[in-house]
């Protein structure tokens, strides 16, 4: 008989996407998973891309000024425009007519992080919360001492390209999956041809997935350029020719 794994765990379908809590510590019960959930559903309200009366769809119509949004998108909206400058206008929450904004790229992985600060304050040790597959963790998946991340293969469904063993921080991955051209090159227009999937680990999941984001739209160019990620982040691409390049820390 399998003993009962440690700590709480619930997903809920909000944002469009399941969002996965999973906590490890026995001292942890339900009611600590509330705040975090209660949270992710006001982050979907304020920024929904598909709700008439979010804060966002407000201010592509004309009806809100940012100035006058709630400092939690004035934040997000803040950062989006700190990452497009960094890299280079790869990551850009502009459409290409500029007259709508969609910070969701962002926005998931920002309202992960504040949800790990929501676990930690609870005094949560061993956690991990993931969205769309985007993850932020930290300790271990109890009884082993870290958490193992699968970065999967994009050609082939079900198949691991590569395993990660981590005890803190953010993982993110942006690439040719089921939503494969959504990712285009905000210079042209297209999607790259010359890159399958790009992941980013680090310190933050919000940067790690503007990070993946720019690295996936810049092609043949991305790697070079993730092998200048500021301290802390590092990076694993997979080329269109099956070639796997990782920055030194994720080296095999």
């Amino acid at each position: 008989m399998t003993a009962a794994l440690p700590g709480v765990r619930r997903v809920e379908q909000i944002m469009g996407m399941p969002i996965l809590v999973d906590v490890r510590d026995e001292a942890i019960g339900e009611d600590a998973l509330a705040p975090v959930f209660a949270w992710f559903r006001e982050v979907d309200a304020r920024f929904s891309t598909y709700r008439l009366d979010s804060e966002l769809e407000r201010i592509n119509r004309g009806e809100l000024d940012v100035e006058d949004a709630h400092p939690d998108v004035r934040d997000v909206l803040d950062r989006c425009e700190e990452l497009r400058l960094e890299t280079r206008g790869y990551f850009d929450i502009r459409a290409a007519d500029g007259a709508r904004i969609d910070p969701s790229g962002l926005v998931k992985g920002w309202s992960v992080d504040r949800a790990a600060e929501l676990l930690e304050a609870a005094g949560a040790l061993n956690y991990a919360v993931s969205a769309g597959g985007d993850i932020r963790l930290l300790g271990g998946e109890l009884p082993e001492p870290a958490w193992r991340v699968g970065i999967e293969h994009p050609l082939l469904p079900h198949e691991i390209a590569k395993a990660l063993l981590l005890d803190r921080g953010a993982i993110a991955t942006s690439g040719a999956y089921a939503r494969s051209a959504h990712v285009l090159d905000p210079h042209t227009g297209r999607a790259s041809q010359d890159v399958l999937s790009v992941t980013i680990t680090g310190p933050v999941l919000a940067t790690a997935d503007a990070y993946a984001t720019a690295a996936f739209a810049m092609g043949a160019a991305g790697p070079a350029w993730t092998a200048r990620l500021p301290n802390g982040y590092e990076a694993c691409t997979i080329l269109a020719d099956g070639r796997v390049l990782s920055t030194p820390a994720l080296a095999d």
